[in-house]
């Protein structure tokens, strides 16, 4: 299910990207939750990479961000790593408290306790490259005979 608000200006509706958020501490999934939907996100949220691969099967996401340290050390890259097997291929990112970890991209990476406009604007950032890679693929296939 889609969530769409009506736009203020039109007769058409907005339509809310959708975020999986993905935290086993409640602390901060619950803050992280409230931030990105006070930012204008629709936000599913699960405790476990087991729980956020179930929400991935049955959702489409425009962003998945985990937690890099759940239930075992590579949790969150598990996570990701089924993200890359969807169809709808979402945009990813790690959020993480570990400032030096060298296990992924630091483009990809969102360091706990952050900055609100700093992570409002890094995750716009992902969905619109998201959405800029799903269009050139659209192009790509309309274009082939």
């Amino acid at each position: 299910m889609r969530t769409l608000l009506p736009d203020a200006g039109n007769e058409s509706c907005i339509e809310l990207a959708r975020v999986l958020l993905v935290d086993d501490n409640p602390t901060a999934r619950l803050t992280l939750q409230t931030v990105l939907e006070a930012g204008g996100y629709r936000v599913d949220s699960a405790a476990s990479a087991a729980e956020a691969v179930g929400k991935m099967d049955a959702q489409v996401y425009e962003l998945v961000l985990s937690d890099l340290q759940m239930e075992s050390p590579e949790a969150g890259l598990k996570v990701l790593a089924h993200a890359r097997l969807m169809d709808y291929k979402p945009a990813m990112a790690i959020v993480t408290t570990y400032q030096n970890s060298s296990a992924v991209n630091e483009k990809r990476m969102l360091i706990k306790p952050v900055d609100i406009p700093g992570l409002l604007g890094k995750v716009a950032q992902l969905i619109s490259e998201r959405a800029a890679r799903r269009l050139q693929r659209q192009m790509r296939h309309a274009s082939c005979p």
